[in-house]
Protein backbone atom coordinates (compact mmCIF):
# COMPACT_ATOMS: atom_id res chain seq x y z
CA UNK A 1 0.00 0.00 0.00
CA UNK A 2 0.69 3.33 -0.42
CA UNK A 3 2.45 4.10 3.12
CA UNK A 4 3.49 0.32 3.92
CA UNK A 5 6.52 0.60 6.37
CA UNK A 6 6.04 3.97 7.53
CA UNK A 7 5.24 5.15 11.14
CA UNK A 8 3.04 8.19 11.47
CA UNK A 9 1.84 9.47 15.03
CA UNK A 10 -1.39 11.13 15.13
CA UNK A 11 -1.84 13.61 17.82
CA UNK A 12 -5.45 13.90 19.20
CA UNK A 13 -5.51 10.68 17.12
CA UNK A 14 -8.88 8.74 19.19
CA UNK A 15 -11.49 10.03 17.87
CA UNK A 16 -13.53 12.54 16.07
CA UNK A 17 -10.99 14.15 12.74
CA UNK A 18 -8.07 12.29 14.38
CA UNK A 19 -9.68 8.95 14.60
CA UNK A 20 -10.79 9.24 11.24
CA UNK A 21 -7.03 10.11 10.22
CA UNK A 22 -5.81 7.34 11.92
CA UNK A 23 -7.86 4.84 10.01
CA UNK A 24 -6.91 6.41 6.81
CA UNK A 25 -2.99 5.65 7.30
CA UNK A 26 -3.90 2.40 9.07
CA UNK A 27 -5.50 1.62 5.65
CA UNK A 28 -2.70 3.30 3.60
CA UNK A 29 -0.07 0.63 5.42
CA UNK A 30 0.99 2.76 7.76
CA UNK A 31 2.11 1.86 10.91
CA UNK A 32 0.06 4.38 13.46
CA UNK A 33 0.37 5.34 16.97
CA UNK A 34 -2.11 7.66 18.14
CA UNK A 35 -1.98 9.60 21.53
CA UNK A 36 -4.26 11.47 24.00
CA UNK A 37 -4.32 11.97 27.84
CA UNK A 38 -6.90 9.54 28.27
CA UNK A 39 -7.16 6.30 26.17
CA UNK A 40 -10.13 5.74 23.37
CA UNK A 41 -13.38 3.81 24.53
CA UNK A 42 -12.39 1.51 21.78
CA UNK A 43 -9.24 0.97 19.81
CA UNK A 44 -8.60 2.89 16.08
CA UNK A 45 -8.90 0.10 13.90
CA UNK A 46 -8.83 -0.31 10.35
CA UNK A 47 -8.01 -2.52 7.61
CA UNK A 48 -7.44 -5.21 10.40
CA UNK A 49 -5.18 -3.29 11.72
CA UNK A 50 -4.91 -0.97 14.90
CA UNK A 51 -3.39 2.06 15.76
CA UNK A 52 -0.72 1.72 19.11
CA UNK A 53 -2.12 4.02 22.05
CA UNK A 54 0.37 5.91 24.41
CA UNK A 55 -0.88 8.58 26.30
CA UNK A 56 0.92 12.18 26.79
CA UNK A 57 -0.33 15.71 27.54
CA UNK A 58 1.19 17.62 24.50
CA UNK A 59 1.27 21.03 26.77
CA UNK A 60 3.90 19.61 28.86
CA UNK A 61 7.32 19.36 26.68
CA UNK A 62 9.55 17.05 28.79
CA UNK A 63 6.41 14.69 28.40
CA UNK A 64 6.48 15.60 24.59
CA UNK A 65 10.18 14.65 24.81
CA UNK A 66 10.09 11.36 26.62
CA UNK A 67 7.02 10.19 24.36
CA UNK A 68 9.06 10.88 20.97
CA UNK A 69 11.85 9.04 22.51
CA UNK A 70 9.22 6.10 23.07
CA UNK A 71 8.70 6.08 19.61
CA UNK A 72 11.95 6.08 18.85
CA UNK A 73 12.57 2.96 21.37
CA UNK A 74 9.96 1.62 19.93
CA UNK A 75 9.84 1.80 15.97
CA UNK A 76 12.83 3.10 15.17
CA UNK A 77 11.66 5.90 13.05
CA UNK A 78 9.24 8.41 12.38
CA UNK A 79 7.82 9.27 8.95
CA UNK A 80 5.07 11.31 9.23
CA UNK A 81 3.73 13.56 12.08
CA UNK A 82 -0.17 14.91 12.23
CA UNK A 83 -0.76 17.64 14.76
CA UNK A 84 -4.78 17.55 14.64
CA UNK A 85 -5.34 17.65 18.66
CA UNK A 86 -6.86 21.07 19.60
CA UNK A 87 -10.24 22.79 20.13
CA UNK A 88 -11.35 25.41 22.16
CA UNK A 89 -14.97 25.82 24.19
CA UNK A 90 -17.91 28.32 22.44
CA UNK A 91 -16.34 31.99 24.98
CA UNK A 92 -17.32 35.24 23.12
CA UNK A 93 -14.24 37.30 24.37
CA UNK A 94 -15.56 39.44 26.64
CA UNK A 95 -16.78 36.66 28.83
CA UNK A 96 -13.34 35.44 29.29
CA UNK A 97 -10.27 35.95 30.82
CA UNK A 98 -6.82 36.59 29.47
CA UNK A 99 -6.12 33.44 30.53
CA UNK A 100 -8.37 31.41 29.35
CA UNK A 101 -7.88 32.59 25.85
CA UNK A 102 -4.21 31.94 26.25
CA UNK A 103 -4.89 28.27 27.14
CA UNK A 104 -6.70 27.84 23.78
CA UNK A 105 -3.52 29.52 21.97
CA UNK A 106 -1.48 27.17 23.81
CA UNK A 107 -3.62 24.20 22.77
CA UNK A 108 -4.35 25.12 19.24
CA UNK A 109 -0.55 27.15 18.45
CA UNK A 110 1.86 26.53 21.00
CA UNK A 111 1.37 22.60 21.41
CA UNK A 112 2.07 21.94 17.44
CA UNK A 113 5.19 23.85 17.76
CA UNK A 114 6.33 21.91 20.79
CA UNK A 115 5.27 18.67 19.01
CA UNK A 116 7.21 19.28 15.94
CA UNK A 117 10.71 20.80 17.48
CA UNK A 118 10.60 17.21 19.61
CA UNK A 119 9.71 15.12 16.34
CA UNK A 120 12.13 17.03 14.61
CA UNK A 121 15.14 14.78 14.58
CA UNK A 122 13.54 11.65 13.44
CA UNK A 123 11.69 13.48 11.09
CA UNK A 124 15.04 14.87 9.53
CA UNK A 125 16.67 11.33 9.49
CA UNK A 126 13.74 9.20 7.75
CA UNK A 127 12.85 12.35 5.29
CA UNK A 128 9.60 12.31 6.38
CA UNK A 129 6.35 15.13 6.71
CA UNK A 130 4.84 17.07 9.32
CA UNK A 131 0.70 17.65 8.32
CA UNK A 132 -0.73 20.42 10.39
CA UNK A 133 -4.48 20.06 10.91
CA UNK A 134 -5.83 23.69 10.20
CA UNK A 135 -9.77 24.73 10.11
CA UNK A 136 -11.12 27.75 7.63
CA UNK A 137 -11.57 29.46 10.84
CA UNK A 138 -8.24 30.68 10.48
CA UNK A 139 -9.53 33.09 7.49
CA UNK A 140 -13.10 33.90 8.81
CA UNK A 141 -14.25 36.18 11.46
CA UNK A 142 -14.93 33.49 14.97
CA UNK A 143 -17.55 35.24 16.93
CA UNK A 144 -17.19 32.87 20.09
CA UNK A 145 -13.91 31.37 19.21
CA UNK A 146 -12.11 34.24 18.13
CA UNK A 147 -8.68 33.03 19.38
CA UNK A 148 -9.01 29.66 18.39
CA UNK A 149 -9.54 31.28 14.98
CA UNK A 150 -6.38 33.68 15.59
CA UNK A 151 -4.72 30.22 16.46
CA UNK A 152 -5.27 28.30 13.42
CA UNK A 153 -4.12 31.44 11.18
CA UNK A 154 -0.90 31.32 12.77
CA UNK A 155 -0.62 27.56 12.93
CA UNK A 156 -0.70 28.15 9.08
CA UNK A 157 1.80 30.74 8.89
CA UNK A 158 3.78 28.66 11.45
CA UNK A 159 3.65 25.66 8.62
CA UNK A 160 4.79 27.73 6.13
CA UNK A 161 7.74 29.17 7.87
CA UNK A 162 8.62 25.53 8.98
CA UNK A 163 8.42 24.42 5.43
CA UNK A 164 11.33 26.86 4.41
CA UNK A 165 13.32 26.28 7.54
CA UNK A 166 13.48 22.47 7.67
CA UNK A 167 13.50 22.15 3.64
CA UNK A 168 14.50 19.58 2.09
CA UNK A 169 14.77 16.95 4.49
CA UNK A 170 11.24 17.62 5.79
CA UNK A 171 8.10 18.99 4.20
CA UNK A 172 5.21 20.78 5.96
CA UNK A 173 1.91 21.62 5.10
CA UNK A 174 -1.45 22.07 6.47
CA UNK A 175 -4.59 20.72 5.59
CA UNK A 176 -7.78 23.06 6.42
CA UNK A 177 -11.21 21.12 7.04
CA UNK A 178 -13.94 22.42 7.17
CA UNK A 179 -17.39 20.88 8.89
CA UNK A 180 -17.41 17.37 9.71
CA UNK A 181 -19.89 15.16 11.08
CA UNK A 182 -18.50 13.39 13.71
CA UNK A 183 -19.87 11.89 16.97
CA UNK A 184 -20.47 14.53 18.74
CA UNK A 185 -21.89 16.83 15.86
CA UNK A 186 -25.09 16.98 17.71
CA UNK A 187 -23.38 19.30 20.13
CA UNK A 188 -22.94 21.56 17.56
CA UNK A 189 -26.49 21.35 15.19
CA UNK A 190 -28.52 19.57 17.33
CA UNK A 191 -30.38 16.51 15.93
CA UNK A 192 -30.07 14.91 12.39
CA UNK A 193 -32.56 17.59 10.92
CA UNK A 194 -29.98 20.03 11.96
CA UNK A 195 -27.46 18.51 11.09
CA UNK A 196 -28.81 18.28 7.34
CA UNK A 197 -29.95 21.21 7.41
CA UNK A 198 -26.25 22.53 7.70
CA UNK A 199 -24.98 20.23 5.16
CA UNK A 200 -27.33 21.67 2.63
CA UNK A 201 -25.09 25.34 3.05
CA UNK A 202 -22.08 23.35 2.05
CA UNK A 203 -21.85 23.34 -2.03
CA UNK A 204 -21.22 19.82 -2.08
CA UNK A 205 -24.56 19.31 0.19
CA UNK A 206 -23.27 17.15 3.20
CA UNK A 207 -20.52 17.24 5.61
CA UNK A 208 -16.98 15.65 5.26
CA UNK A 209 -16.40 12.65 7.00
CA UNK A 210 -13.00 11.84 9.12
CA UNK A 211 -11.91 9.55 6.93
CA UNK A 212 -12.13 11.83 4.23
CA UNK A 213 -9.92 14.29 6.22
CA UNK A 214 -8.03 11.11 6.74
CA UNK A 215 -7.30 10.47 3.07
CA UNK A 216 -6.53 14.60 2.23
CA UNK A 217 -3.34 13.69 5.15
CA UNK A 218 -2.78 10.73 3.42
CA UNK A 219 -2.11 12.17 -0.05
CA UNK A 220 0.31 14.79 1.76
CA UNK A 221 2.65 12.71 3.74
CA UNK A 222 2.86 10.20 0.36
CA UNK A 223 5.19 10.03 -2.55
CA UNK A 224 2.47 11.70 -4.94
CA UNK A 225 2.78 15.03 -2.84
CA UNK A 226 6.82 14.83 -3.04
CA UNK A 227 7.40 18.64 -4.64
CA UNK A 228 4.01 19.92 -1.92
CA UNK A 229 5.44 21.61 0.86
CA UNK A 230 4.48 25.03 2.77
CA UNK A 231 0.87 23.98 1.10
CA UNK A 232 -2.98 24.40 2.76
CA UNK A 233 -4.85 22.39 1.13
CA UNK A 234 -8.96 23.13 1.59
CA UNK A 235 -11.13 20.26 2.48
CA UNK A 236 -14.08 21.71 3.06
CA UNK A 237 -16.57 20.93 0.16
CA UNK A 238 -16.39 23.92 -1.72
CA UNK A 239 -17.05 26.68 1.46
CA UNK A 240 -19.92 28.73 2.38
CA UNK A 241 -22.92 29.50 0.19
CA UNK A 242 -22.07 34.03 0.50
CA UNK A 243 -25.04 35.05 2.07
CA UNK A 244 -26.16 37.80 -0.33
CA UNK A 245 -26.77 35.57 -2.66
CA UNK A 246 -29.65 34.49 -0.94
CA UNK A 247 -30.54 37.91 0.41
CA UNK A 248 -30.59 39.65 -2.72
CA UNK A 249 -34.24 40.10 -4.31
CA UNK A 250 -32.83 40.10 -8.25
CA UNK A 251 -32.76 36.12 -8.55
CA UNK A 252 -35.83 33.98 -7.17
CA UNK A 253 -34.32 31.96 -4.78
CA UNK A 254 -37.00 28.80 -5.49
CA UNK A 255 -35.31 28.51 -9.11
CA UNK A 256 -31.74 29.95 -8.99
CA UNK A 257 -30.41 29.31 -5.44
CA UNK A 258 -32.57 25.51 -5.04
CA UNK A 259 -34.66 25.65 -2.23
CA UNK A 260 -35.32 28.83 -0.01
CA UNK A 261 -34.88 26.86 3.06
CA UNK A 262 -31.50 26.14 2.83
CA UNK A 263 -30.27 29.70 4.27
CA UNK A 264 -33.04 29.75 6.39
CA UNK A 265 -32.22 31.39 9.80
CA UNK A 266 -34.09 29.05 11.96
CA UNK A 267 -32.72 26.20 10.89
CA UNK A 268 -29.25 27.39 9.71
CA UNK A 269 -28.20 30.40 11.55
CA UNK A 270 -30.02 29.56 14.82
CA UNK A 271 -28.88 28.47 17.87
CA UNK A 272 -27.83 24.74 16.21
CA UNK A 273 -25.25 27.18 14.33
CA UNK A 274 -23.47 29.19 17.24
CA UNK A 275 -20.96 26.56 17.72
CA UNK A 276 -21.16 24.89 14.27
CA UNK A 277 -19.36 26.49 10.98
CA UNK A 278 -16.45 27.67 13.25
CA UNK A 279 -16.25 23.74 13.79
CA UNK A 280 -14.19 24.06 10.71
CA UNK A 281 -12.68 20.61 10.64
CA UNK A 282 -14.68 18.08 12.21
CA UNK A 283 -12.65 21.14 12.82
CA UNK A 284 -16.01 19.36 13.43
CA UNK A 285 -16.88 18.43 17.08
CA UNK A 286 -16.35 18.50 20.45
CA UNK A 287 -13.45 17.73 23.00
CA UNK A 288 -15.66 16.17 25.08
CA UNK A 289 -17.15 18.33 28.20
CA UNK A 290 -15.87 21.38 28.80
CA UNK A 291 -12.75 21.13 26.09
CA UNK A 292 -11.90 17.86 27.50
CA UNK A 293 -10.05 16.36 24.60
CA UNK A 294 -7.91 19.83 24.11
CA UNK A 295 -4.43 19.81 24.90
CA UNK A 296 -3.40 17.09 24.65
CA UNK A 297 -3.81 14.45 23.12
CA UNK A 298 -7.47 13.61 23.71
CA UNK A 299 -8.01 13.78 26.69
CA UNK A 300 -9.21 16.42 29.15
CA UNK A 301 -7.22 19.82 27.72
CA UNK A 302 -7.25 22.52 30.03
CA UNK A 303 -10.61 24.27 30.49
CA UNK A 304 -11.17 25.71 33.65
CA UNK A 305 -13.57 24.17 35.66
CA UNK A 306 -16.98 25.70 34.49
CA UNK A 307 -16.32 26.18 31.03
CA UNK A 308 -18.82 26.20 28.77
CA UNK A 309 -19.05 22.04 27.33
CA UNK A 310 -19.53 22.57 23.97
CA UNK A 311 -16.29 23.36 21.60
CA UNK A 312 -15.38 24.46 18.24
CA UNK A 313 -13.40 21.37 17.07
CA UNK A 314 -13.44 17.49 17.64
CA UNK A 315 -10.31 16.66 16.15
CA UNK A 316 -9.23 14.36 19.54
CA UNK A 317 -12.66 13.11 19.74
Amino acid sequence: MELDGRVAVVTGGTRGVGAGIARAFLAAGADVVVCARRPPDAPVASAGRTARFLPVDLRDPAAVEDFFAEIARRHGRLDVLVNNAGGAPYRLLRDGAPVRHARVLELNLVAPLTVSLAAHGLLHAARGCVVMVGSVSATRPSPGTAAYGAAKAGLENLARSMAVEWAPEVRVNTIVPGMVRTELSHLHYGDAQGIAAVGRTVPLGRLAEPDEIGDAAVFLASGRAAYISGASLLVHGGGERPAFLDAATVNDAATVNGPATVNDAATVNGPATVNGPAVGPGEPTAHGPGMAGGAGAGGSAGTPAGAPTRTTDDKEG
